[in-house]
């Protein structure tokens, strides 16, 4: 048997219209699966998402909500549990922002918040009511998203969003003890990809700065992303959790 198939998994990503998840979702169905494609507010994104989908011949729905909020994250899930016949095999927590760059000193609380919830509370909520459908079943894979700013502390003014991400890899960890041996649970940092997180967080000349300090002297794609997501999620990954595999090109080396 190929491993390397997701032939009729359920998926559920969040944040799948744009970017990272976009290509995250293509390629599970690429490789089989049917896929709940979240999103808040890039409907139209999502929506071509689920068109090219079904156009590979796999199905696929568009569902809104915010994963900040525990009550749309119910719904959520119990649409994605719907979708799937009552199942969910796999479960990609994307969904998050830096939303600003802000020095500490001039952060205040709400702001410090919203950033906290919408990386790391919302991978929690996510998290929370998937587990008993996946326990259930017995089987199970989560990949959560860090990022290379866990490790470094991020740029200037990125202290709240570092902070976030590194409460995402040490969830993992724990949560990876908990829910063995039948569900996996692992993480996915990236390092500089080319999306519009960068061009709307990241200047020009900072850019090109990071750039040129990465060993394969190139940012990333988010299929290259979507290519380690896929190892974890096929029985290639079933001998991996508590892990967070960096996908940086090497300018972050553990």
């Amino acid at each position: 048997m190929d491993k390397i198939t997701l032939l009729n998994k359920k998926a559920l990503i969040t944040g799948a219209g744009t970017g990272i998840g976009r290509a995250i979702a293509l390629e599970f169905a690429r490789l089989g699966a049917d896929v709940v494609v979240n999103y808040n507010s890039s409907k139209d994104a999502a929506l071509e998402v689920v068109k090219i989908i079904k156009e590979m011949g796999r199905e696929a729905i568009a569902v809104q909500a915010d994963v900040t909020d525990e009550e749309q994250v119910k719904a959520l899930v119990k649409k994605a549990a719907q979708f799937g016949q009552g199942k969910i095999d796999i479960l990609v927590n994307n969904a998050g922002a830096m939303v600003k760059r802000c020095p500490v000193e001039d952060m205040d609380l709400k702001l410090w918040n919203y950033i906290m919830d919408l990386n790391m509370t919302s991978t929690f909520l996510v998290c929370k009511h998937v587990i008993p459908i996946m326990k259930a079943q017995k089987s199970g894979r989560i990949i959560n998203m860090s990022s290379m700013a866990a490790h470094n502390g991020g740029g200037p003014g990125a202290v709240a969003y570092a902070t976030s991400k590194a409460a995402v890899q040490n969830f993992t960890k724990g949560l990876a003890k908990e829910l063995a041996p039948h569900i996996l649970v692992n993480c996915l940092a990236p390092g500089i990809i080319t999306t519009r997180f960068h061009e709307l967080y990241t200047p020009d000349d900072v850019r090109a700065k990071l750039t040129a300090g990465i060993p394969l002297q190139r940012e990333g794609t988010p299929e290259e992303v979507a290519g380690a997501a896929v190892l974890l999620a096929s029985q290639y990954g079933s001998y991996i959790t508590g892990e967070t595999i960096e996908v940086n090109g090497g300018i972050y080396m553990d």
